[in-house]
C-alpha cells in the first residue's frame, strides 16, 4: 500500500511523488503494462499517498484512511469491478462511476477510481466516460489500467497521463525471491528467466502450486511432441484446457521451449538454457530442426495466441497448433 514497498518503476513512482509535491497531481491517468507488471499495485499506492491525512509524499501507514485502504474500506476509493468477466460495459462506468463522481468525497480529499483492465471497455462504454475525464470535478481523479492501450479510444488516450511500467532489473526481482519469499536461487533463476523483469508473473510461477503443472505439462508435452499419435494429441488438447485461465503463461512457455532450442542450437551453451533440466530433450531437437522450422513453430504459437484472444474454438486452435508443432 506504499511505495516503499514496490520494486522497481522508479520512474513511474517519481512522477507521482513529483506530482504530489507539485500540488500538480492530474485528473485521469493511464498505467500500462503486461499482465502482473504492477499496475494495481501502483494505483493502490498512489490512491494511499493521496488519500493518506498526513499528505505526504509516502502514506503513514497509521491515519484512519490509511487503515481504511489496507481493510479495503476506504470510501472514496472506488475499485471498479464489471458485471461480466471480460468486458465492461457502458452500464458499467455510468453506474459506478459517471453517476456517482458528482458526489463529493465522503471524508478524503480526492475521489479516486480505479478501472482493472480498461482495454475490455466497450466503445460506448469509453465514450461514456469520455465526458467525465474532459470535464472532471476537482477533486475526481481516473486511474485506468490496461495491458493494452490500443484497444482504447485515441480520444480518451489523449486525455490522460500516460505512465507504462517497464521490465524490472533481474538483480532487484533476484533479491525479492530469495530474500522475501525465500525461493531457492535455481528455481528463482528460472524463475526470473521466464519473466522477463516481470515481478508479479516471476512471483506466481515460484508460488503458485498450479503454474508448476503448467510447467510440467508443457515440458511433458513438447519434449514428446514427435513421437505423439492421434489419440495423445487429443489428450494433450485436454490436459491443456484445464490450464485456461493460465494459458498466456502457457503458450509463452511454449515459446521458450523452442527459444531454447535454438539458443542450444546457436550457442550449445547449457548455462542460456531456461529448461536446463531438460538439456538432453533440448539438444535432440536442436539437431533435429532447422532455424527455420523453429522459427516457424515459435510464429506458430504466436499465432494461436492471437487466435484464442479473438475468441477462436479453442479444441481447434490448440489442435492445430500441436499438429504444426509435431511436423518436423
Amino acid at each position: 500500500m506504499n511505495f516503499k514497498s514496490i520494486v522497481g518503476h522508479e520512474d513511474i513512482i517519481r512522477h507521482f511523488k513529483s506530482s504530489i509535491e507539485m500540488n500538480k497531481v492530474g485528473h485521469a491517468y493511464i498505467i500500462a503494462g503486461e499482465p502482473d507488471s504492477g499496475k494495481k499495485m501502483l494505483s493502490r499506492a498512489f490512491a494511499t499517498t493521496l488519500q493518506c491525512e498526513e499528505g505526504g509524499v509516502e502514506p503513514c501507514g497509521e491515519c484512519q484512511s490509511c487503515r481504511q485502504m489496507v481493510s479495503g474500506n476506504q470510501p472514496d476509493v472506488i475499485m471498479l469491478e464489471p458485471a461480466k468477466e471480460g468486458t465492461i460495459s457502458v452500464d458499467d462506468i455510468r453506474e459506478q462511476v459517471v453517476d456517482s463522481i458528482c458526489i463529493k468525497p465522503y471524508k478524503s480529499r480526492y475521489k479516486i477510481y480505479i478501472v482493472p483492465n480498461a482495454q475490455n471497455m466497450t466503445v460506448q462504454a469509453q465514450n461514456a466516460l469520455l465526458k467525465t475525464i474532459e470535464e472532471p470535478p476537482a477533486y475526481g481523479i481516473v486511474l485506468l489500467l490496461t495491458t493494452n492501450v490500443d484497444k482504447m479510444l485515441p480520444t480518451v488516450v489523449s486525455r490522460c497521463i500516460v505512465l507504462n511500467t517497464k521490465p524490472i532489473r533481474e538483480r532487484d526481482m533476484l533479491g525479492y525471491l530469495e530474500k522475501h519469499m525465500g525461493i531457492s536461487e535455481e528455481k528463482a533463476y528460472f524463475c526470473l528467466d521466464f519473466a522477463q523483469g516481470n515481478l508479479g508473473k516471476a512471483i506466481k510461477l515460484a508460488t503458485n502450486e498450479e503454474y508448476s503443472q503448467v510447467v510440467d505439462s508443457v515440458v511433458s508435452t513438447l519434449k514428446n511432441i514427435q513421437n505423439m499419435d492421434a489419440d495423445d494429441l487429443a489428450k494433450a488438447v485436454s490436459d491443456i484446457e484445464q490450464f485456461k485461465m493460465s494459458l498466456d503463461d502457457y503458450m509463452d512457455l511454449m515459446m521458450m521451449w523452442y527459444r531454447d532450442v535454438l539458443m542450444f542450437k546457436v550457442t550449445g551453451n547449457i548455462d542460456k538454457l531456461l529448461f536446463k533440466g531438460e538439456y538432453s530433450s533440448l539438444k535432440n531437437q536442436a539437431k533435429l530442426l532447422s532455424y527455420k522450422t523453429i522459427e516457424d513453430k515459435i510464429n506458430a504459437i504466436e499465432k494461436a495466441k492471437r487466435r484464442l484472444d479473438v475468441n477462436a474454438n479453442f479444441d481447434i486452435t490448440i489442435e492445430l497448433l500441436l499438429l504444426t508443432l509435431k511436423e518436423s
